[in-house]
């Protein structure tokens, strides 16, 4: 609930749900994850995700707000996760078939870390990696900017660990599917508005095919920078212990 950029986006209206639960749900139709985990952090005011999700049945853990790698290996430890999926609780488009996809490759690979690579639309990123890989993370990561987005020290360290990545798109690098901002959301209101349907689940191939039948949404928040969050963080990185 506390980010800067659009304070409180992860429960934004979209279609009568908070963001967050549509993530959730859209989760719910993978076929390789076997337990959902909501790892927000101790701050007061993400009490309203603890009490979205303890209402659903959903796992929560609490954790460091400032430190989210060690918040996602303390969630790891405590609930045994041999290999964890890193889905974002801002990307209310994601799509289960390629997370599908990509834990599928991450085991017949047998990687520390299996990513959606190539041009994609921001907002699809799934990346799934190793509890051992996770920990080492953990334990040698110092930069601020890798504590903050968990996974960039693995793929800055490819001498240190296996790296499998699936290019399947192409071209649609331009393509802006994330909640970053308020025109991100202005975005997702749209999409949702058209496509949201409680018993059928959208993907891309349908958001792609609305917005080729109406190219005027994709201009609604099309002069935004892609990655923003992480360049601003390598930008302001810092030492930390």
């Amino acid at each position: 609930m506390g980010s800067t950029r659009l304070p409180g986006k992860v429960f934004l209206p979209l279609a009568g749900k908070p963001v967050i639960q549509h993530v959730y749900e859209r989760i719910l139709n993978c076929r390789n994850i076997d337990r959902v985990i909501v790892a927000t952090t101790n701050e007061d005011k993400d009490d309203c995700i603890v009490d979205l999700f303890d209402g659903l049945g959903v796992t929560v853990f609490r954790g460091s707000n400032k430190d989210p790698l060690d918040r996602y290996y303390q969630a790891a430890t405590e609930y045994r996760a041999s290999d964890v999926v890193r889905i974002m609780s801002d990307c209310p488009l994601v799509d289960p078939g390629i997370v599908d996809l990509i834990i599928q490759k991450y085991f017949n690979g047998r990687f520390d870390l299996c990513s959606l690579g190539g041009e994609f639309p921001s907002g699809l990123d799934v990346t799934v990696f190793s509890y051992q890989a996770l920990k080492k993370c953990w334990r040698d990561s110092r930069l601020a900017s890798d504590r903050e987005h968990i996974t960039s020290y693995m793929s800055k360290n490819p001498h240190l660990f296996k790296l499998g990545v699936v290019d399947f798109f192409q071209g649609l690098l331009h393509h802006r599917w994330t909640m970053d901002r308020e025109a991100d959301y202005q975005f997702m209101v749209e999409i949702y508005d058209e496509l949201y349907d409680r018993d059928n689940l959208f993907d891309y191939e349908d958001i792609l095919n609305l917005l080729d039948e109406k190219p005027q949404l994709y201009q609604i928040n099309a002069d935004l920078p892609r990655d923003e969050g992480i360049r601003t963080a390598v930008e302001q990185d810092y030492e930390m212990y």
